[in-house]
């Protein structure tokens, strides 16, 4: 379960960030997750339980939002839309597609005391 990984990389951030920004506690945490990352919901929101307990980031909230697929057709020169990693294009067909957005994860914000 590569999740309980990326929530223990969130939890680090998340110290650093309070050693440079003078925080003691965080409230909210807010995660962008793309829809190609091949990342569980599910699995962050029980895996970040986890990890964050006993920390500064110990019963915050932790919201999530999921960042569509995007992909520029190298074809037909549009940008489109995608569900799936090996989408065909929906204007051409075509399959020369590069992948703009929808495979990250990362922290958009904070709310921190």
């Amino acid at each position: 379960m590569h999740e309980l990984a990326l929530c223990q990389g969130v939890v680090d951030v998340l110290r650093e960030q309070a050693e440079v920004h003078h925080f003691d506690r965080v409230m909210t945490v807010r995660l962008e997750i793309g829809a190609l990352s091949c990342v569980s919901a599910e699995a962050i929101e029980f895996c970040f339980a986890a990890v964050a307990r006993g920390t500064l980031a110990d019963g915050c909230r932790l919201e999530l939002s999921r960042i569509p697929g995007e992909a520029f057709c190298l074809d037909c020169s549009d940008t489109v839309a995608i569900s799936e990693r090996h989408d065909a294009c929906p204007r051409c067909a075509g399959h020369r597609l590069q992948l703009l957005r929808g495979d990250e994860m990362r922290i958009r914000d904070l709310e921190v005391a």
